[in-house]
């Protein structure tokens, strides 16, 4: 078993999916209207998704620039090591 660290799992959709379910049960339980319950839910849930997406996103753009830096870097290296 892995270790997650606490940004893996602020970035999970289930635990979103959680904490909504949680705040509409209680916004329910005060009363709130349940058309704004369902608002609110469909926003946050909408909200939380998209912000996933951007930074797994991020993630993969910045290990494929890493990587061509490397073959940048490895390339170099063997021309000069050609040259010597």
């Amino acid at each position: 078993m892995t270790t997650r660290t606490l940004k893996e799992k602020l970035q999970s959709r289930k635990l979103w999916a959680l904490i909504a379910a949680v705040v509409t049960a209680i916004a329910m339980h005060f009363g709130s209207e349940p058309g704004m319950i369902s608002d609110l839910t469909s926003a946050a849930l909408v909200l939380v998704s998209v912000v996933v997406y951007i930074i797994t996103e991020g993630k993969i753009d910045a290990a494929g620039v890493a990587q061509a830096a490397q073959a940048v870097a490895d390339a170099a290296k063997a021309l000069d090591d050609g040259e010597e």
